[in-house]
């Protein structure tokens, strides 16, 4: 049976999603190396793209976080911020340590006044290619038509990604639409996938989930207080999956990205 509120019990509750911890939760592809099985070709050592990331983390910097977290293994937490601190050091010469979090968040770091960053990944094995190494007893149809017709389901898919600028390719990547495909692709459409009497696509979509869930279990580890701004930076599935668990929960209040990326 569901409780009944009181009208006191809602202003209580208005009250409340006022006070919650405001997040931007920024997409990106990765700009250095990465074992991930998609990925956009980027030159994190030239100086036109180096600029680019300086200009998109000012941009960023707008939302004034106080807490900053990305996608380094949490256990790299010393590595990762005595990094930062060279680069506090010397700004003058961008970091590329983990590509994008050299480049873009210590830059924000060091604009918002912080002082250290939180790494919050974690990493699990996941095979991404299950459904092309099985006999398929389960559902092949619903994949083979999905990427056959990708353009039909995404139509904002149609482009070139390498003919975009550095802003644009964001723009796309934190867009609703594009984040709901990373998760399906990345995970949902695996359920379609298995053996006769297997569920080989549906453990391997279980195990991205639970590699989330935990990186989602990171964040929370983080001592925060209502007036905390919290910024994190992470490859396009991993934000999809954070904004999903956030926009559920009664902690976090998830804003608009791409109010941040004009």
């Amino acid at each position: 049976m569901i409780a009944q509120h009181s009208s006191s019990d809602n202003n209580s509750s208005k009250s409340s999603e006022v006070s919650k911890v405001k997040v931007l939760n920024f997409a990106t592809f990765h700009m250095g190396n990465s074992s991930d099985a998609n990925t956009v070709e980027f030159d994190e050592k030239a100086k036109k793209n180096q600029d680019d990331a300086k200009s998109i983390a000012q941009m960023i910097s707008k939302f004034k976080p106080t807490i900053i977290c990305v996608e380094v293994p949490a256990d790299e937490q010393e590595e990762l911020n005595i990094e930062y601190q060279k680069y506090l050091e010397n700004p003058e010469v961008p970091s590329v340590y983990y590509g994008e979090v050299g480049l873009v968040a210590f830059e924000v770091a060091r604009e918002s006044g912080i002082t250290q960053l939180h790494g919050i990944d974690y990493e699990m094995a996941y095979n991404y290619n299950i459904a092309g190494q099985i006999e398929n007893a389960i559902d092949p149809n619903t994949i083979t038509d999905f990427y056959g017709n990708l353009l039909k389901h995404y139509p904002e898919l149609n482009v070139n990604e390498e003919e975009l600028t550095l802003l644009e390719r964001l723009r796309l990547g934190n867009t609703p639409n594009f984040l709901d495909f990373l998760i399906l692709s990345n995970a949902d459409l695996l359920t379609h996938v298995g053996s006769k009497d297997g569920y080989e696509g549906a453990d391997e979509a279980a195990k991205f989930y639970k590699r989330n869930l935990r990186i989602y279990s990171n964040l929370n580890r983080i001592p925060v207080t209502k007036e905390d701004r919290i910024f994190i930076l992470s490859g396009g599935s991993h934000t999809a999956f954070l904004g999903e668990f956030m926009n559920r929960s009664p902690k976090y209040e998830v804003v608009n990205t791409l109010e941040y990326l004009d």
